[in-house]
């Protein structure tokens, strides 16, 4: 793992030295990389009693070592990376951060480094069994501004969608009886199905995805 991550971090610097990342960087911080994720998103970010862990926090950590930088995270809602990276508030956004065309107009993305599945979450015993059975009488659960919210959003309507801040409180709430699904990326989807009884992933992805580190233009 350790030999993966770094030759990922080499390219992704590489990638992002080339558009001249840091340029922009003031002064008092040009020895900081500073990273804004999202640290509800396991395996990819997530919060180790006090500490940042997760793919994401050592990529950014193998990147900023390879650059002789401190890395710096800030842990904020994942709608508000993007704009942050785009306004230079944040160096790079890294958060299972997906490429889309909407989100290319804002900032620019390094090489992709991993892929990600959308897939669903239910009940076990749940009549849907794939994602061909949700419908728009169903209750559709997913995190607020992820692709998961833009896929279900575009396919089934604005109004049929049920947004959350975290994906925890999506899969709480399917718990709970209120949602019939949760549409999120298959690893913290699986983390999520360990630590609740009852529920799991159906087999068809929903979405197949690539995954980049965000920067501005």
């Amino acid at each position: 793992m350790k030999k993966s991550i770094c030759c990922i971090a080499l390219a992704l610097v590489m990638a992002l030295s080339t558009v001249g990342l840091f340029t922009s960087c003031a002064k008092e911080k040009e020895k900081t990389l500073v990273m804004a994720t999202n640290a509800n998103f396991p395996p990819y970010e997530y919060k180790d009693g006090a500490a940042f862990a997760g793919i994401d926090v050592e990529l950014a950590q193998a990147i900023a070592d390879k650059l002789g930088m401190k890395l710096e995270i800030q842990d904020v809602e994942f709608g508000a990376i993007v704009a942050g990276v785009e306004s230079g508030k944040y160096d790079i956004g890294m958060a299972g951060m997906t490429v889309t065309e909407d989100r290319k107009k804002q900032v620019s993305f390094s090489t992709t480094y991993a892929t990600g599945v959308q897939v669903v979450i239910v009940k076990e015993g749940s009549a849907i069994q794939s994602p061909a059975d949700i419908t728009t009488s169903s209750k559709i659960g997913v995190q607020q501004d992820t692709t998961g919210d833009i896929h279900c959003s575009d396919d089934f309507g604005d109004d049929h969608v049920q947004r959350f801040n975290k994906g925890a409180d999506a899969v709480a709430a399917l718990v709970s009886g209120k949602l019939d699904c949760v549409v999120i990326d298959n690893e913290p989807a699986k983390s999520f199905v360990a630590a609740n009884e009852g529920l799991k992933v159906l087999d068809t992805a929903y979405a197949v995805e690539d995954y980049a580190a965000a920067f501005a233009k």
